[in-house]
């Protein structure tokens, strides 16, 4: 998709992000893409390619409440949610926030701690909302987690739940900047960082308002034929040993619906469902363990499935 057909308000956030981040326009679309859609992205990658400052320099972008959580093998449940501590001078407990209480969460190197610890992101993620000692507390709106994770090969790292994967609207890598983007990286990092002078694109009840506005964006019959029939295929597919469930259509369309949105069109293309599967999908599907020691990856497979399903022609009318 062309810049020219971006709409206004997000090229002007992509275009903030981008005077911290360099060469990395796609990573901050499919971002803004989950946050947009209501959902949360997991960043897996090596350390030191910038993870943390995309989540930062988006946080700033839209004037968020950013929060850190550091994720290391001793991190307790309540690290992460808040605890409630007995006040001898009220004579009550009272709850003391964790540092999920915020609007944009990273939560860094996820799978270095333990499963349960992972397991307490699951109700917030899912809930927007997390129960301690018996009371719930809301999670403020919007809220978005974007979790960063090692490649799984490293050592001292656990594997995410299968259940806790399928929370994440998108998955997706950064990569490493090539020769000419690592020297400009190089140059900004001789000044004062770009992102300490990083001025807010818009408000947080603009963002609301966008999130509101994606939801009205339209998605045609045959389309969502189109979703179901790939998310069916890859439970059947060589090699796969669990498919993507009905959550992974879902999050196929409402991705779409922001895609669209971002590139000021209010209905979802074909083309559209193409580009996002493999970065919505390819978490949700489990492999058999010949498909792995063959080298095959959950992405091929989604491009393998894409490729053979057949594409609507049918003209989309609203």
């Amino acid at each position: 998709m062309a810049r020219e057909d971006m709409n206004p308000i997000i090229e002007r956030i992509l275009i903030n992000i981008e005077k911290v981040m360099t060469g990395k326009r796609n990573v901050a679309e499919l971002s803004l893409v989950a946050l947009l859609a209501e959902g949360h992205v997991l960043l897996e990658d090596v350390p030191g390619v910038g993870k943390t400052m995309m989540v930062r320099a988006l946080a700033k972008s839209v004037n968020a409440n950013f929060r850190r959580i550091q994720f290391t093998p001793d991190l307790l449940p309540s690290d992460v949610t808040g605890i409630s501590i007995y006040n001898p001078k009220e004579m009550e407990f009272q709850f003391r926030p964790g540092p999920l209480m915020g609007n944009i969460i990273l939560a860094d190197e996820i799978n270095r701690t333990s499963p349960k610890t992972q397991s307490a992101l699951l109700e917030g993620m899912e809930e927007a909302s997390v129960t301690i000692d018996g009371v719930t507390h809301r999670l403020q709106k919007p809220f978005f987690v974007m979790a960063t994770q090692n490649p799984i090969e490293y050592e001292g790292t656990y594997p995410l739940p299968e259940a806790q994967l399928d929370r994440f609207l998108l998955k997706m890598k950064m990569g490493y900047p090539d020769m000419e983007e690592e020297i400009e990286v190089l140059n900004r990092a001789q000044k004062v960082p770009p992102i300490e002078d990083l001025s807010p694109v818009i408000d947080l009840e603009e963002l609301r308002a966008l999130q509101k506005d994606i939801k009205n964006v339209f998605v045609d019959d045959t389309i969502k034929r189109y979703i179901v029939d790939i998310v069916n295929r890859t439970r059947g597919y060589g090699g796969v040993y669990l498919g993507a469930s009905p959550r992974g259509s879902i999050a196929l369309m409402k991705a779409a619906q922001a895609y669209a949105y971002m590139y000021d069109r209010d209905y979802v293309l074909p083309d559209d469902i193409q580009y996002l599967a493999p970065f919505v999908l390819s978490h949700r599907i489990i492999l058999k363990s010949e498909a792995k020691f063959e080298g095959i990856t959950a992405e091929e497979i989604v491009n393998r499935v894409v490729a053979r399903v057949p594409v609507p022609v049918q003209r989309l009318v609203k």
